[in-house]
Formats: C-alpha cells, sequence, structure tokens
C-alpha cells in the first residue's frame, strides 16, 4: 500500500466524508457536451447526492467461477448485491432456448437482475459465428455483453449488436492483450460506430499499462458502458491484486469521474483472488466501495451551491 493510501478499516469508520472531499478536489471532470445520461435506477446501491444521480454496484459472476450457478446466486445474494453480469461458466453458451429461459427464470426469482454477460471472446469473423453469441444474449435477457476481439471483427459485432438491441462492451485485458491493452486502445476503434459499441474499462488492467484510469474514464465519456472493479497493491503487477480499498487504485475518484460523466450502467466487482473462499474479501470490498459512495454523497451535500 503506498504510503498516502487511507486504510479501509479508517476510511470506513472515521472521516469517510473528509476522504470523498479531498478525492473530489484531485477528480477530473468533462465538459457537460461529452456527457452521457440515463435515468437512475431507484434500487440503486448508490445514496442519490443532490443531483440524484447514482452509482449501481453489482458482480461479475466470474469472481465466483469455482462454485455452480444456484451456489453463486445465494453468494451474491449475501453480499447485499441485485445486480450480476454472468460468466459462461454459470450460464454456459451450449445450453438451449429453454434451458437459458429456465436459468434466467431462476436467477430472476432470486432476486437478481441480469445487467450483461461476458467476457465473451469472438474468434471468427463470420456471421454465423459472431451471431451466435447474440442469440444467447437475447435468450438470456442480458442487456450487454463484454467481449473481447479483433478489431477487423468489430464492423460485423456492431451491425448484430443493432439488429438484436444489445450494448457491446469491449474489454481491454492489460499489457498482455495485443489488441486492446488499455481503453484508448479499444476507444481509438469504435469512436464513428453506432453508440451500441462501447467500452468496459478494467480499472485493473488499465492502470496496469501506466494509463491514468480517472483521465480514461473522462475521456471516453458516454462511450464506457460497463466496468470491472478491483484493486491492486502495486499498480504494475498484476499478482498483487487484494480487497477493494486496500490497495493504490484510486477507486473514490473513479467513482466521482463516473458520476461526472453521467454514467449509467454497472460498475461490478471481478475478484479475482481467494478463488475457492472469495465470499469474506468480496463482502469488505462492498463494505469499501459503499462506504466510498457514502462519502462522495456526503461530501457533495456539504459543497456550498451557486
Amino acid at each position: 500500500m503506498a504510503d498516502g493510501k487511507v486504510p479501509r478499516r479508517t476510511f470506513l469508520t472515521a472521516g469517510v466524508a473528509g476522504v470523498a472531499s479531498a478525492a473530489l478536489g484531485t477528480a477530473r471532470f468533462v465538459p457537460d457536451s461529452a456527457m452521457g445520461s440515463s435515468p437512475p435506477d431507484p434500487l440503486s446501491l448508490r445514496e442519490r447526492g443532490n443531483s440524484g444521480e447514482t452509482l449501481q454496484l453489482g458482480v461479475a459472476s466470474y469472481s465466483l467461477r469455482n462454485f455452480p450457478r444456484d451456489k453463486a446466486i445465494a453468494m451474491v445474494q449475501a453480499l447485499g448485491a441485485r445486480y450480476i453480469n454472468l460468466k459462461s461458466v454459470h450460464l454456459p453458451f451450449e445450453l438451449s432456448p429453454a434451458e437459458l429461459a429456465a436459468a434466467r427464470q431462476g436467477i430472476e426469482a432470486a432476486g437478481l437482475v441480469i445487467v450483461g454477460g461476458g467476457v465473451i471472446t469472438f474468434e471468427h469473423d463470420t456471421d454465423a459465428d459472431v451471431e451466435k453469441y447474440f442469440a444467447y444474449a437475447k435468450g438470456a435477457g442480458m442487456p450487454l455483453i463484454t467481449v473481447h476481439a479483433a478489431p477487423a471483427l468489430l464492423p460485423r459485432i456492431e451491425r448484430f449488436a443493432k439488429q438484436y438491441d444489445i450494448k457491446v462492451a469491449i474489454h481491454n485485458h492489460g499489457p498482455e492483450d495485443k489488441n486492446f491493452p488499455s481503453p484508448y486502445d479499444a476507444l481509438k476503434h469504435i469512436r464513428n460506430m453506432d453508440r451500441h459499441i462501447g467500452l468496459c474499462i478494467d480499472i485493473g488492467h488499465t492502470v496496469r499499462t501506466g494509463t491514468d484510469v480517472v483521465r480514461a474514464v473522462a475521456d471516453a465519456g458516454p462511450r464506457v458502458l460497463d466496468l470491472h472493479l478491483k484493486d491492486l497493491r502495486d499498480l504494475t503487477a498484476k499478482g498483487s491484486q487484494c480487497i477493494v480499498g486496500e490497495g493504490a487504485i484510486p477507486i473514490p475518484q473513479i467513482f466521482q469521474q463516473l458520476e461526472a460523466i453521467g454514467f449509467g450502467g454497472y460498475a461490478n466487482l471481478e475478484y479475482e483472488i481467494d478463488a475457492d473462499d472469495p465470499l469474506p474479501g468480496m463482502k469488505q470490498s462492498f463494505a469499501y466501495m459503499r462506504g466510498a459512495l457514502a462519502g462522495l454523497s456526503a461530501a457533495g451535500r456539504a459543497r456550498p451551491h451557486s
């Protein structure tokens, strides 16, 4: 942990608003003309500030990859979360339409909201190979899919995204990714594409490229459709992932910038460590994130209004 990093427990129990207020002072903003807009979700975990904007926290089910779907559902419930982005380990591509419908019904009956699926890797630039994933997403009730693909496939993906009315969020995978290491590498390919196409910014992979993740959120603006949340003790080391709030990624500043751009998607915790027993660390991560949001809301209410 960097010397200037506030410990998670201190952040949550003493001076949440003060820390968040300090974060506001360093956060970057974008012009009003670059901001997207979406109606607030009344079921959001974000406490509403004076602006009425919300940030919706969810779970990327890859965090629970070592558990069957029913157990993963129970674990999401234990987190007090409602929103879930499903990995194929919990909703296999091979399921028939009837099986997808049954699985969807079970997930929704448990009180969860399916907000997306992925990451899905598109490997072949053919209609059949691309469309099968959109048909899968439609059957599963996914309004969005996070994807990885070569740039050459993007026009075909764009066509099916419009046809199926499903948003596509290009996921960046850090220095090891030959296509999209950082959000900027994807952004340059999609700037002139339909608004169904945007980014899933993985904040951990982003910082490992040396990219200022807060700046990247600002620059991408309304193209940010989805977010994968995690934390790293060492911003250059993939293996240093830790409980959110115990690392060096500027979580409050990211949250504030998401609000500044009018982010209307979901910020999903992707907890890749402790695969056999992730729940304790995920609970602590959610506690920190909720505390950060509450602090930002309190700081917003405390600021004078012109």
